[in-house]
């Protein structure tokens, strides 16, 4: 049951805004669902008050999807205003996940958008325990006068199994910025611009890299290696179900807190790779592959030694969903040169969720046909040593 005291509060925020759904009617009126690149379906159905999108992985192979609701929103505003500067459109939802941590995003859009990147913004809610208000607001939206204008709400790569979320209003309205305030929530940018290492205070090296096969989840592959110069070198390799896993100590940094996205480096040994995706998928869904996952390790064994770890004594036979996050950080595309570093951005929420121990170390995998190997931590002395780059709050 919700409580009175924040229904007080929402309706003095909520009761000018121009499109406002409280999915309160007993019925799904205005919104309609897509899907895209991968085979996962979406519903979304009213409850008590609200409405509940669920998304249907269990018939995808890949996890490489994108669900969304949608509404156009056009008659509710007056795309005039847009004219003036001081003038964008804001779109704000009240909503509670069901599996956590998961990111969502906002998008916006218009009959003429060509990049659909430029209005979008994630959102990474760490509970479930709770309702949680995010909001975003536009910064250059290019809409006019004779436009259709459409709001989303999206959840990508949610897992292979069902999830569902709450959403107990939706709401969009063309706000004057600097009366409106700061948006609510935590907005992450969508493939953020990447800093040089100089820019940040902390650079943490790997003090564990190991990896772990679940084809052969009872053998320990420490011993991994290529051969350079006729001498072995001890590569960290993701190819199919063999998968690297990196974790930190992070004792000196207790209850710190952290400013802003860190940047993980990993330092390329080999790549092999190959294939015509986009003949066989498509061009939208074929771009996608192949490339590196880096995925949260959320739960299991914290205490794993790279001399000893395998698949089945980290997990604990605790299914992969219980484990590792089934929604991955980012995907990235390798370098293909030997020595060529990999700066992968890990967001503000999860720098800090590693930080204080409630991620556990983060997991790699392959998304699509290849074989990348980085350089371990034992070659030249740490040298080429998996590093998290990043800067605590003052």
């Amino acid at each position: 049951m919700k409580r009175p005291v924040i229904f007080f509060f929402l309706f003095t925020s909520l009761c000018n805004a121009q499109m406002m759904d409280s999915f309160d009617k007993g019925k799904i009126e205005g919104w309609f669902l897509l899907t895209g690149d991968g085979n996962a379906a979406i519903t979304l159905e009213p409850k008590n008050g609200y409405a509940t999108m669920t998304v249907d992985g269990s018939k995808d192979k890949y996890n490489c999807y994108w669900t969304c609701i949608k509404r156009d929103v056009t008659s509710f505003l007056d795309l005039a205003k847009l004219k003036d500067p001081n003038y964008q459109l804001r779109v704000e939802a009240r909503v509670r996940l069901h599996n956590a941590p998961r990111r969502l995003n906002f998008m916006v859009n218009t009959n003429r958008t060509t990049d659909f990147h430029i209005d979008l913004m994630e959102y990474d809610i760490a509970d479930t325990t709770g309702w949680h208000v995010i909001s975003m607001t536009t910064k250059k939206f290019d809409a006019r006068p004779g436009d259709s204008v459409y709001v989303q709400l999206c959840a990508t790569d949610f897992g292979l199994e069902k999830d569902s979320l709450d959403i107990d209003y939706y709401r969009a309205d063309i706000v004057h910025v600097k009366e409106a305030g700061e948006d609510q929530g935590e907005p992450i940018r969508y493939h953020p611009p990447i800093p040089k290492t100089e820019y940040f205070s902390h650079h943490l090296p790997v003090a564990q890299d190991g990896m772990i096969n679940p084809d052969f989840p009872e053998v320990n592959f420490n011993d991994w290696h290529g051969i350079e110069k006729g001498k072995k070198v001890r590569t960290i390799t993701v190819a199919g179900n063999a998968w690297g896993i990196l974790k930190w100590d992070f004792s000196s940094f207790k209850n710190a807190k952290v400013a802003e996205a860190g940047l993980l480096e990993l330092v390329t040994q080999s790549v092999q790779l190959g294939g015509d995706y986009i003949k066989a998928f498509g061009q939208d869904f074929g771009i996608e592959f192949p490339r590196i996952r880096v995925i949260e390790v959320l739960a299991g064994d914290a205490d794993w030694d790279q001399a000893s770890v395998t698949y089945n004594s980290l997990t604990g036979g605790s299914p992969y969903s219980k484990v590792f996050n089934a929604q991955m950080i980012y995907d990235f595309d390798a370098q293909h040169e030997p020595g060529g570093r990999n700066f992968i951005t890990i967001p503000r929420p999860v720098m800090e969720r590693l930080i204080n121990g409630e991620t556990k170390g983060l997991l790699i995998r392959p998304l699509g046909a290849l074989v990348a190997s980085f350089y371990a931590s034992e070659n030249q002395a740490g040298k080429y040593a998996a590093k998290l780059h990043f800067n605590l709050a003052r």
